[in-house]
């Protein structure tokens, strides 16, 4: 460590010669920059009080020590990191290398597999013309596989020689041309991406493969992969019934698996599986899987009730050690989820190796990541949890709406009779195991007597409606479709105690606040707190909570993925849950249909029933679903209650109504939502076609000019009303309109442009729900209050700049803000009309 002594004579130093300084002197400085690696002049001089070996060194010089150390350790952050990127792409080049060798093999393959093909033809017509000829025998058969291969017993040298075959498959299927893979729509190869992904085009059934790097041990690995449950949230379990060890070291598994039906109209799946594990002689881990099926006379599992036995075909995982430290990864899945079990409409769901790829093949892959991340990252996140904690919790609460989606009998569910219509199913459970843990005991020393669980669930087909948008629409808005009685229950059932049905003395839950949790490193999946805050409306509602906790996660947000499913659940929670706490999942699952396959009704039905009819479909255009964009998906909502045996009626009653309440609430959000409202960045589009909304946009820019001589638009208002209504919605700041009713205690804003919805963060839907004085905090209040009078007797007033709330309650500051009356054609007022200039979020 050197310096520079401006004062040399003082110290017996010659000027711009350099001095090391002494190990005593370093060490003081480090201890005091691990402390505080920008210490402040007052902090700096107090150091040479206290430290006299640095009584001699100016502090001017100690700032430049710690410049100096900032600027190395930024250095070696920096250093690190370029290491560490380059030890991926590394990795990532050998892995592309080895991927673009196979494609080269697949592409040989499918030159001489077409120069086959073209001389079979030929000798086929050939011999077609000579009918005393033989039939043609090519030496191309061989390489046909038996689709009934040798019976084999079901001893431990049967078993093997199975798993032998399924290595020698799968190996061909993850690195080899046994199946022709396609890159995945969306899915590009990159240091940072989740992986290399592909879909299988062609062959049997559907599959899926993928190809990453991970930075975890290959052990580590192959545990993680084996605890299927952990991370694929379509599995319900994995048991293993026997285990054989090798002559090879591996080990022979085998496996009974089932798996969550992802909507209440279809059947849940089963598979019976041999798991094999071995070591390849590069090192390299594998473990693969498939099917044990009754013509290979191995051991047999019957059939279980309510599931339907699919089938795996050899799929795996391929795991090699990496230089430097993590593994390359291989994935391949493979399955025959027989189709044929589902209603039509449905049948593209287990008919796309792209749904495949998207719920299992990626998940695994985001599994593995999501670790890797916390391992490097252990720390502690949101409410003093670990990340691990926190995406149990989220693993909770999906496995809890899963089970009561499929209201399995082994699990105590039973379906209560309906009320004359089948459009909600109303599942009841009393079974000790669902209720352990839900009795919570009270601050009044009684406790809940709830002794039975309720879930309402139904499913309905959407047109025209893109699930992540809708998705987002439920999760900012809840005012839209919640009820503030049920959230009342619900509050009380988790946080009080004996309650009584949602009646004349419920507290209302208006305000939404939503706090971050956590979220995985890719943002696909979001565990977050929401808060519902309320007030009771008598002195008797003091058993009902005033504010109400929901854990909630939130998947499948992302537009741009495709055929992601989209997921919203929550549960009510008390202020300070335990990772144990018990949780009552609902909510909503929206899951897209392939429209390539299914065309979708011009009419734009949200009726269920006419999709499931056996037969031809209707008149529909044949190109309907590509060139409008259109899309399908199947939105299925459960909602769980915990109430007692003796109120079942009242409880399965309120539960059918507040399912087709939320029904309704979604239908008319979604035909709001249809594409001829959307425009193609999936925020809502202007109403242009609006002759009220034009003439709207005419008068506010007219008002604008005539109270502050100015054209608010650059362009002026020539032109139709078209143009002029298309220039103020693309206007760059925020420019909204609140009623003005002299009955009205509250106004609320009724139109606003593009900017002044994206600062609400809101909808066009949405936007009549939030009133005036929700977006300003006090300071505004008071401000546009002492202004209020002015805007209405001069016209106009200009507010300086400030904070204001979006509807999700951020801070949003603005430079300055613009307030005029808007005067219609008989110049009596409208409306009030606001534009926030250069607003931001903060």
């Amino acid at each position: 460590m050197a310096m520079s002594c401006k004062d040399g004579n003082k110290h017996g130093i010659d000027n711009g010669k350099y001095v090391r300084y002494t190990p005593e002197q370093v060490e003081a400085l480090e201890r005091l920059y691990h402390e505080c690696p920008k210490p402040s002049s007052i902090r700096r001089q107090q150091l040479i009080r206290e430290c006299p070996i640095l009584s001699n060194i100016e502090p001017k010089q100690i700032k430049v020590w710690f410049q100096n150390r900032r600027c190395r350790e930024k250095q070696r952050k920096e250093s690190s990191r370029l290491q560490a990127v380059n030890r991926k792409l590394t990795a990532m080049n050998k892995l592309l290398m080895e991927e673009n060798d196979r494609l080269q093999k697949q592409v040989s393959q499918l030159v001489y597999e077409n120069g086959y093909f073209r001389q079979h033809t030929q000798s086929t017509t050939l011999g077609a013309k000579d009918t005393n000829c033989e039939p043609v025998v090519t030496s191309g058969q061989h390489n046909l596989t038996s689709q009934h291969p040798p019976p084999r017993d079901a001893s431990p040298a049967g078993l093997l020689s199975i798993a032998e075959e399924t290595l020698t498959e799968f190996l061909s299927k993850a690195t080899g041309t046994a199946v022709e893979w396609v890159q995945m729509p969306g899915m590009k190869p990159g240091p940072d991406s989740i992986g290399i992904v592909a879909i299988s085009h062609g062959c049997p059934g559907v599959a899926a493969r993928a190809c990453g790097l991970v930075g975890l041990e290959p052990t580590r690995v192959a545990e993680i992969l084996k605890d299927q449950p952990s991370w694929f949230r379509d599995c319900r379990a994995v048991d293993v019934l026997n285990v054989l060890p090798t002559a090879n070291g591996g080990t022979i598994e085998l496996l009974y698996m089932q798996l969550y039906a992802p909507t209440t109209l279809a059947p849940a799946r089963d598979f019976w599986l041999l798991r094999y594990t071995s070591v390849l002689e590069d090192g390299s881990l594998v473990i693969c899987e498939r099917s044990l099926k009754n013509t290979q006379n191995g051991p047999t599992m019957p059939p279980v009730q309510h599931f339907v036995r699919a089938e795996m075909l050899p799929s795996g995982y391929l795991i090699r050690p990496c230089e430097g430290g993590g593994s390359i990864i291989h994935i391949v899945d493979h399955m025959d989820l027989e189709p044929w079990s589902v209603p039509e409409v449905l049948r593209p769901l287990y008919e796309s190796s792209t749904v495949l790829a998207q719920k299992m093949t990626m998940a695994a892959l985001r599994q593995l990541r999501q670790i890797a991340h916390e391992v490097s990252q252990s720390n502690v996140t949101g409410w003093g949890r670990r990340p691990a904690a926190l995406r149990a919790l989220g693993q909770r609460l999906t496995r809890g709406f899963n089970e009561a989606l499929n209201g399995f009998n082994d699990e105590g569910w039973s379906v209560m009779g309906n009320d004359g219509m089948d459009d909600v199913t109303i599942l009841i459970n009393s079974s000790p195991d669902k209720l352990m843990g839900l009795n919570i005991s009270f601050a009044n020393g009684f406790s809940s007597i709830s002794n039975a669980v309720l879930c309402a669930r139904a499913s309905m087909l959407l047109q025209n409606v893109p699930p992540a948008i809708l998705l987002r629409f439920l999760r900012e808005h809840r005012s839209e479709w919640a009820d503030n009685n049920i959230d009342a229950y619900s509050a009380a059932a988790v946080k009080v105690g004996p309650w009584s049905l949602p009646g004349s003395r419920v507290g209302s839950f208006a305000n939404q606040v939503i706090l971050p949790l956590a979220h995985t490193i890719e943002h696909e999946e979001l565990l977050e707190v929401i808060k519902l805050e309320g007030v009771g409306h008598t002195p008797e509602d003091a058993m009902i909570p005033r504010e109400m906790f929901l854990l909630q996660l939130c998947s499948g947000m992302d537009e741009n993925a495709i055929g992601t499913c989209a997921e919203l659940i929550f549960a009510p929670i008390d202020a300070s849950f335990a990772d144990d706490a018990p949780l009552l999942p609902s909510g909503f699952r929206i899951i897209p249909l392939d429209s390539g396959k299914e065309t979708s009704s011009p009419n734009r039905t949200l009726d269920l029933a006419s999709a499931l009819e056996i037969g031809p479909a209707g008149n529909r255009a044949p190109n309907d679903a590509v060139n409008s964009g259109c899309t399908r998906s199947v939105m299925t909502i459960a909602f769980e209650f915990a109430f007692e045996s003796h109120m079942q009626e009242h409880v399965a009653s309120m539960a059918r109504q507040y399912v087709r309440s939320i029904i309704s609430s979604v239908q008319r959000v979604a035909l709001a939502l249809s594409p001829s409202h959307l425009s193609s960045h999936g925020g809502l589009r202007s109403p242009l076609g609006t002759p009220e909304a034009q003439t709207l946009a005419r008068w506010i820019c007219n008002s604008y000019r005539c109270y502050l001589g100015v054209e608010l638009l650059k362009s002026g208002n020539e032109g139709g009303g078209e143009l002029v209504l298309k220039t103020l919605w693309h206007h760059s700041d925020a420019i909204m309109c609140c009623s003005l009713k002299p009955m009205q205690a509250l106004p609320v804003f009724t139109f606003a442009n593009q900017a002044g919805l994206d600062m609400l963060e809101t909808t066009l839907v949405a936007l009549q729900d939030i009133t005036l004085e929700k977006i300003f905090d006090d300071h505004g209040k008071k401000t546009l209050c002492s202004e209020f009078p002015q805007i209405m007797q001069q016209g106009f007033a200009c507010l300086q700049g400030g904070i204001c709330l979006s509807s999700m309650g951020r801070p949003v500051s603005y430079e300055r803000a613009v307030a005029w009356k808007v005067l219609n054609e008989e110049e009596n007022a409208h409306c009030i009309c606001f534009m926030f200039v250069n607003w931001s979020f903060v």
